[in-house]
Formats: C-alpha cells, sequence, structure tokens
C-alpha cells in the first residue's frame, strides 16, 4: 500500500543558535491521517522544530515545502490568550487566516466544557489548555502541532482529546512528556537527535525497543571505528611522515576519522536530570491515619470528601486521582492539617518532617533568583544528602546552565519551574513528600529522573497526578475518586485502580444509591461488637505510652545533635545512641501493635 502524499515537508533544515549548530540536514514529512510523536533529550530543540514546521521561525539553510492551502493550527505549551475580551472571541481566531464560524468555536468549547462567552481572565490551568485545545479543533486544520497538550488536563480530558485526535483526518505532530497518551494515540514516532530525526513508523509503544536497537548498532559502529582509528594511530606513529604526498591521503583520513569519533561521542552524550531527595530522619510506622472524615464547603452541592478512612504507612508512595474539582488538593490539605474536617479525626505520626510541592509552585518567589531560591541564607552551597554541594552544580543536575543562576523565578518557563520547585523541595530534610501534580512541563529524561528519585526515597510519598504511566511506575496504592465526596483506595497502580473501578467515566453510575434491600426477619446477633477487656485495655496503655516514649526519642535527638559530645564523651555518645536505637524499635513494635487492635476494633464495630 502506497504512503499518503505529505503535506508538510523539511528537506535538509541547518539551523545554529549562538554559533553552535542545533540542526544539520533534518528531514521530516508529515501525511495525512499520521499522527507523529516528535521524541528528544532536553535541549534537542523539540520546540525549535515545531516553529519551523509551523513557519514561525526560519531555518538557516534548507527547504520547507507545504501543500497549497493547508493550514495549520497550534496548541502552545503555554497558550496566550492576551487581547481576547471573551473564549469565543480566542477560539474564533485562525492563526492569522480569517475567522472561523461562530457555530464552530462555540460547539468546540461547548465540547470540552467552557462557556463561550466566559472572559478570558482567572482561568486555570486546565482550562486555558481546553480553550487551546477548542480553537484548534475549531479551525479544524490540515496540520496539527501540539506542544504539551496534556499538561493540566485531567485524566478525563486527556482519554477525550485521546479519540478526538484518533478521528483526526490531518496530520498531526506531538511533544508530549505522557507516555500513555502517546502510545494511544501516536502512529509514528520522529527521533530528534545528533542534530538529525530519524523515523519509526510504528507508535511510540513500539519506541523504547527500537530506539535501544539503533543506539546498539551505533555503539557497534563507533567501536568500529575505535579500532580503525588505533591502527592508523600506530602507522602514524610509526614514523610515516605526513609530509610525503603519498601520505597525505591517509593522514586526511586519519584526522576524518578523529573528527567523526569526536562528534560520535559528543553526539552520544546528553545532558540527563540527576535529582536526588533528601532523606530527613525516620518517621512512625504510622504517617497518616483518617478515620470517618468528611468535608463539605459551605453552599456546595455534594461533600469533597465523606466519611474517608485511610491509613497511610511508612514507605507507602500513594497516588491520589480523580477528575478537576473533585476534591484532590483539598483531601491533601486535610491531610496534612491545613483544613479541618467536619468530622472524623486524622491522626500524624511522630517525626513527621514534610516537603511540598504545590501545584501553583507558590513556595517559588518570582523576584528571587536561581540561586537565591536554592541559597535563600546566601555563600554557595546546598546541603543535599548530608553534604555540601555547590549551587551551580546543584542547578546543573536539574538542568540548569550555571548563566541561568540570576535569572528570575518569574522569567521560568513551566518545566523549568516545576523543575526548581522540585530542586528547592527535594534538597530539604523529609521524611514525607507530597508532590501535587509533579509531571507538569517535564520532559522525558527529567521524568525518569524523578521517578528514579521517588523510587529511591526512603519515606513516604503524596502524589496527586494525572500521568497515568507515571502512576504506574510509582504507586504502591492508588486513592481515586468514584463520586461525590466518595474515595477508593486500590493496591498498585492507575491502571490497576481502572481495573478495580472502571475509571472516572463511570463514576456517576457507581454514586448512584443502590435500592435497599428487603428487611430481613430480626435475628438475634451474638457476635461480639467490641474488642475484648485484655485487648481493650491493651490498646489503651499503648496509646498512653506512645506519646511519652515519642517524646523520649526527641529528647535523645536533641542530646545527640550536640556536636561536642562525642569528642567529650565517646562512650556516653555510644550508650545514647544505642538508647535511642532501642526506643525507636519499641515505638515502631507498639505502633504495629496499635494498628493490628486498631483495625480488630473497626471490624468488630461493623
Amino acid at each position: 500500500m502506497s504512503r499518503p502524499a505529505p503535506v508538510l515537508q523539511l528537506r535538509s533544515v541547518r539551523l545554529s543558535l549562538g554559533g553552535a549548530p542545533l540542526f544539520d540536514g533534518v528531514d521530516l514529512a508529515l501525511s495525512r491521517g499520521e499522527r507523529a510523536a516528535l521524541v528528544g533529550a532536553n535541549g534537542a530543540g523539540k520546540s525549535t522544530l515545531m516553529r519551523i514546521v509551523q513557519g514561525s521561525l526560519e531555518a538557516d539553510a534548507g527547504e520547507r515545502a507545504i501543500t497549497s492551502g493547508a493550514d495549520i493550527a497550534t496548541v502552545d505549551q503555554e497558550p496566550d490568550l492576551t487581547g481576547f475580551a471573551t473564549l469565543l472571541d480566542y477560539a474564533m481566531s485562525r492563526y492569522g487566516a480569517p475567522a472561523c464560524p461562530a457555530y464552530a468555536a462555540e460547539a468546540a468549547l461547548a465540547s470540552l466544557g467552557l462557556d463561550p462567552a466566559r472572559t478570558v481572565q482567572g482561568l486555570s490551568g486546565g482550562e486555558l489548555r481546553r480553550a487551546a485545545l477548542a480553537r484548534a479543533f475549531a479551525a479544524d486544520p490540515a496540520i496539527l502541532l501540539l506542544d504539551e497538550p496534556t499538561n493540566h488536563l485531567d485524566v478525563p480530558a486527556i482519554e477525550d482529546l485521546e479519540e478526538r485526535l484518533k478521528s483526526f483526518s490531518g496530520a498531526c505532530l506531538i511533544v508530549s512528556h505522557d507516555r500513555r497518551f502517546l502510545e494511544r494515540v501516536s502512529t509514528a514516532c520522529l527521533w530528534l537527535r545528533q542534530r538529525r530525526v530519524i523515523k519509526l513508523d510504528r507508535g511510540y509503544g513500539a519506541f523504547e525497543d527500537w530506539a535501544e536497537a539503533v543506539e546498539t548498532e551505533e555503539a557497534r559502529a563507533l567501536a568500529k571505528l575505535e579500532t580503525q582509528l588505533k591502527a592508523e594511530e600506530h602507522w602514524l606513529l610509526r614514523g610515516v611522515t605526513a609530509r610525503r604526498s603519498r601520505n597525505e591521503g591517509r593522514r586526511r583520513k586519519l584526522m576524518a576519522m578523529r573528527a567523526e569519533r569526536s562528534a560520535r561521542v559528543q553526539a552520544a552524550a546528553r545532558a540527563n536530570a540527576e535529582i536526588e531527595a533528601e532523606k530527613g530522619r525516620d518517621s512512625g510506622q504510622l504517617v497518616l491515619q483518617a478515620r470517618n472524615v468528611s468535608k463539605t464547603w459551605p453552599g456546595a452541592a455534594a461533600p469533597v470528601v465523606s466519611n474517608l478512612s485511610l491509613t497511610v504507612r511508612r514507605g507507602d508512595r500513594i497516588g491520589i486521582v480523580g477528575p478537576n474539582g473533585a476534591g484532590k488538593s483539598t483531601l491533601l490539605g486535610l491531610l496534612l492539617g491545613q483544613i479541618q474536617p467536619d468530622a472524623g479525626e486524622i491522626k500524624r505520626g511522630v517525626n513527621l518532617e514534610i516537603a511540598y510541592v504545590d501545584q501553583a509552585r507558590a513556595l517559588l518567589d518570582p523576584a528571587k533568583s536561581i540561586r537565591d531560591t536554592l541559597c535563600p541564607l546566601g555563600g554557595d552551597q546546598v546541603m543535599v544528602r548530608g553534604r555540601p554541594v555547590h549551587v551551580a552544580a546543584y542547578a546543573k543536575s536539574f538542568l540548569f546552565r550555571a548563566e541561568q543562576l540570576r535569572q528570575p523565578a518569574g522569567a521560568l518557563s513551566g518545566g523549568e519551574r516545576n523543575r526548581l520547585a522540585l530542586a528547592l523541595v527535594l534538597a530539604q530534610h523529609s521524611n514525607l513528600l507530597v508532590l501535587d501534580e509533579p509531571t507538569n512541563d517535564l520532559d522525558m529524561d527529567t521524568l525518569d529522573a524523578l521517578e528514579e528519585a521517588l523510587d529511591n526515597f526512603d519515606g513516604t510519598v503524596l502524589i496527586v497526578s494525572h500521568d497515568r504511566a507515571f502512576l504506574d511506575s510509582i504507586a504502591t496504592q492508588t486513592l481515586g475518586a468514584i463520586g461525590p465526596g466518595r474515595w477508593a483506595e486500590t493496591p498498585g497502580g492507575y491502571d490497576d485502580f481502572v481495573r478495580e473501578h472502571g475509571g472516572f467515566r463511570r463514576a456517576a453510575t457507581l454514586s448512584r444509591p443502590m435500592p435497599a434491600p428487603a428487611p430481613a426477619a430480626p435475628r438475634e446477633d451474638k457476635r461480639a461488637r467490641k474488642l475484648s477487656y485484655k485487648d481493650a485495655f491493651r490498646l489503651s496503655e499503648i496509646e498512653t505510652a506512645m506519646p511519652k516514649l515519642a517524646g523520649a526519642i526527641e529528647s535523645l535527638n536533641e542530646r545527640l545533635h550536640d556536636p561536642a559530645l562525642f569528642a567529650r564523651d565517646p562512650g556516653g555518645f555510644a550508650r545514647l545512641a544505642a538508647e535511642l536505637d532501642a526506643a525507636r524499635a519499641q515505638h515502631d513494635a507498639m505502633e504495629t501493635e496499635w494498628l493490628e487492635l486498631d483495625a480488630k476494633r473497626d471490624s468488630l464495630s461493623g
């Protein structure tokens, strides 16, 4: 079967930025019905290449060809609605072409849950993204360019976008860190590497294996080149002079091989994020426990949380999922004590050291530079895992260049702000990480590094995210919204939650009240309805002893933190350290016993 003629082509495109070559002979073609994922390392130039495809940036050399009459619609990573009064005005604008019909713009906005008459002020990140998508689909373009289209969208909106793209008849070029999204929509992959583009005529699901095969073959070619280079250098060292004309060609060949080897090695090396999470002291085994917690905001038609019971233990990595507006941020506020419940109780464990990255990245001061953000007390050192690290080296591990250190946070892109917020929080001593939408605007390399950092983190993690593949990789449990105020916990990641609860699209049916069963004949229930006297006494005893033991642990910690103690009294330091280990072990044992008795009490009470 012949391939459809391309609607857009790049041929031998070259571009240099600041004297350094970014593209060197890029060839690219897009055909109708093709949905190509543009993949590449951080800094490879994906966004720049998208601008060349769009026509807003002219290359130094090469050719851009587009079919006559083919129009392009773009969804930028940070949509700009400046200059538009309403969402309808924005959705009708067509990238410099005549305005699209009002009925098409209204239909597109309404289908994405937006009011066409709404003003453009005060939109959330998800609403901005949906408005940009509505504008693009209303234009019905021949070519659709999407730069991180799933950022700030909840899972139902992402799944809706997947279906729209599958039925889109034009050509589509997509840059996204959302692997599950790319797996479901892409039909081809364009890999931007070593300043060129190579193509896989299969979707993103086949990319990793293909990329590994490509890199393996390139490693073989490099090894072969190394062998040839050693042989030629041996020839040169044996004293065959390069001045003789018959050897001049061979010398030039040697110089070319050296240049090729250098280029291959340089191209193979790429900047990757190297993220570590600073671990604080151990928390208790019980980190958080919610029992029959409910919360309804004044004037709301339904509760945000209704009768929620949840136990979070040390080492858990809990993913929190649900549609926008389901109450995920409220739930976090309740668990962390920032919001008081209307009913129920929440217990928090001992020694909690919380590091929190909120969705708005409010912990960043827009006026402060990257250096001042990471070193708020001055100097040029950041404490990471108990050792001082130069701020430039630490910033580099989050992909910031040394010359960016004086750049204010307010001037950073969305991805850079996210990386800076993570850099700030992950350097703090903590045993409970709370991350609200940590994957927004991150490239895949940084996402890989974040996954590895969380996997190696010894503490507890609460993660709010719409990134399904990220949750499947990280979460040990998933807590998801299944109806107004109703939350369900499932072991495993997002896919495990969907298998058990059917995802969010069925949430409405799950929340319908079930018909009351016919009353059964009354029967005396002789089962125990409360703990035995012995168990109840032991539970009370533990609840009295644990706070005292926690206080003793705190006191021992403070004494051991005296920097002069070891030099002054090594034996006393060793005794205190042994006492601390024994107290912690006793506290952990008590906590385990308390959890077991508490669960037994809950089961007996029904």
